[in-house]
């Protein structure tokens, strides 16, 4: 399964944070990285959110938030095992050292 970057750093916010990561921390810390891009804050809000649908989808977080009869809407996420296990691969695996016993 391929990641985008914010995908991955989704991921890896949540690992460290070992709990429930708030979308509206996400959205001001990728609002702030699109001012450089001339990025509107509806813009990142979107973007954001779809990312996070994205990986609900595929399994690797749950979502947290309310339900109105057309629309979810996300307040928070945290990771399910699989996506603790991606984000653990994403993180880096310690290099062995051959050395001989």
């Amino acid at each position: 399964m391929r990641l985008s970057t914010l995908q991955k750093m989704i991921l890896l916010q949540c690992l460290d944070l070992r709990g429930r990561l708030q979308k509206i921390l996400l959205e001001q810390w990728y609002a702030q990285l699109g001012k450089e891009r001339e990025m509107s804050e509806h813009d990142a809000q979107t973007t954001v959110t779809k990312s996070l649908e994205r990986l609900i989808d595929n399994g690797l977080l749950i979502g947290h938030g309310v339900r109105t009869e057309h629309k979810w809407f996300i307040h928070e996420v945290r990771l399910t095992p699989q996506g603790r296990r991606i984000a653990k691969k994403l993180r880096g695996v310690q290099q062995a050292l051959p050395l001989n016993n």
